[in-house]
């Protein structure tokens, strides 16, 4: 009773989901935007929504960053309060998808779901993490005409 409380208190009903699909249009994009960065890293929010218990990133948020090869900080301060992100996406130009500490830190203070791709920049080189940086799977689906109009 006290957790539902606390539910209704901080809406995390409203991050419940188990599982997540990321629409193959987004894939092409975060494929496009780590090859054309490289050799610096590049870094975009995921946009989406929860439906039926299940996680759909539906597209990038762009805000202004500093990017190098060793790293990306992004300038979180200029996303809209009442906009809504469910976590982040950004490249390695290495051959490690695997999160440092400083992503491990960037994933604990924003969003529930993560991605990081690495060279050669194919499907294949994406990892899924969640806020704790441990492996989440995800499925990539086609993204419905209806919502390309």
């Amino acid at each position: 009773m006290f957790e539902k409380f606390l539910s209704g208190i901080f809406n995390s009903s409203d991050y419940d989901f188990d599982e997540v699909h990321v629409h193959d249009e987004v894939i092409d994009s975060i494929l496009h935007y780590a090859r054309s960065a490289d050799p610096n890293e590049f870094m975009a929010l995921l946009d989406g929504r929860i439906d039926n218990k299940v996680l759909i990133i539906t597209g990038l948020i762009f805000l202004p960053v500093e990017s190098s090869y060793e790293g990306v900080i992004m300038n979180t301060g200029m996303l809209p309060v009442t906009m809504k992100n469910w976590g982040s996406v950004h490249s390695h130009p290495g051959p490690s998808a695997l999160p440092s500490n400083t992503d491990l830190d960037s994933f604990a203070k924003r969003g529930v779901f993560h991605m990081i791709v690495c060279r050669p920049y194919g499907v294949d080189d994406i990892m899924a993490y969640n806020k704790y940086g441990e492996n989440i799977s995800y499925k990539i689906v086609k993204t419905p005409l209806d919502e390309l109009i």
